[in-house]
């Protein structure tokens, strides 16, 4: 079956009025220990990975596609109410929402299954139409297999993004699409929680 990477962790996407969408991705747990890292890409679809060390900056770049990487300090700070994220250029405050009703829907799979290549192939022409852009399970690059296992939903319910200084606006949804990869977060801005597998024949790369 090949080399298997297993990432648990969170996944918030969010909207900004000035038209840049981010994709937060934060791993307590992975191959390479707890880490985090953001996709970005701007209203003028430049695509940028902000990546915390190489060796996390290879793998994604290996799985996604991106115009530009840097190499800065991802610090993603969770508690009750929110998250606080500060990368390079970027600092993002979320305020956490409601659980969507699809968050109760996942919280009744067991663990084992919702983590499994056969269930996200399953679920996925639902996904597809429940979250129009999303995908459970596509291609990583390289003959690799990718899988996204969705355990809950929670709403976004505000955020403060700053880019180099400069506020983009209130929360929007994440749209257009953002074209990372196979699939896009969800359009309304919410944080999954989130098990990723990546199968394939050698060490390239998942965010």
């Amino acid at each position: 079956m090949g080399v298997h990477w297993r990432f648990r962790g969170h996944i918030a996407g969010v909207g900004t009025a000035e038209g840049t969408r981010l994709v937060v991705g934060h791993w307590p747990s992975s191959p390479f220990g707890p880490f985090s890292d953001v996709m970005v890409e701007r209203r003028d679809g430049r695509r940028i990975l902000l990546a915390p060390d190489r060796r996390v900056a290879d793998f994604v770049a290996a799985t996604y596609r991106f115009d530009e990487v840097r190499l800065v300090p991802v610090r993603v700070r969770r508690s009750a109410v929110g998250w606080r994220v500060d990368a390079g250029p970027l600092e993002l405050e979320i305020a956490s929402g409601r659980r969507a009703p699809l968050g109760h829907l996942l919280r009744l799979v067991p663990g084992p299954v919702a983590e499994s290549l056969t269930w996200a192939r399953l679920v996925g022409p639902v996904a597809a139409l429940v979250l129009p852009g999303v995908r459970t399970t596509g291609s990583a690059g390289g003959g690799r297999v990718e899988w996204y296992g969705a355990r809950d939903v929670h709403r976004i319910a505000a955020a403060r993004v700053r880019w180099e200084g400069r506020d983009l606006g209130g929360l929007r949804p994440v749209e257009p699409p953002t074209r990372f990869g196979f699939s896009s977060t969800p359009a309304t801005p919410s944080v999954v929680t989130v098990t990723t597998g990546v199968r394939g024949t050698g060490a390239r790369g998942a965010g």
